[in-house]
C-alpha cells in the first residue's frame, strides 16, 4: 500500500460506489476498503478501463533524431508529386 492510497470503510464504499470508481478511473491509484479498520479488499482499475492517450513528453531527453533527418525531404516529396500525373 502507497502513502497516497485512500481507505474508507465498508459503509462509506456502499454509499459512494459511483464516486469512489470515477476516482479509481481518475487518478488510477487504487482506493483499500477496510471492515472494522482493517483492509479487505481493494478497488483498482481493470487494464482494459485505463485511457489509451499517452502523456505529451514523456519521451523528452530520452529519444534522440539524427541530424540529417530530413536530407530526404525533397526527394521523397518527387516521389508523391510523381504519382499525381
Amino acid at each position: 500500500m502507497t502513502k497516497s492510497q485512500q481507505t474508507v470503510n465498508v459503509h462509506e464504499a456502499k454509499t459512494h460506489l459511483s464516486r469512489i470508481i470515477e476516482q479509481v478511473l481518475t487518478n488510477g491509484q487504487s482506493v483499500t476498503i477496510a471492515r472494522a479498520g482493517r483492509p479487505v479488499v481493494i478497488v483498482s482499475a481493470h487494464p482494459e478501463s485505463r485511457p489509451s492517450h499517452h502523456k505529451l513528453g514523456m519521451l523528452r531527453g530520452k529519444v534522440r533524431l539524427p541530424e540529417d533527418l530530413d536530407v530526404h525531404n525533397a526527394e521523397i516529396q518527387k516521389m508523391f508529386e510523381a504519382d499525381q500525373l
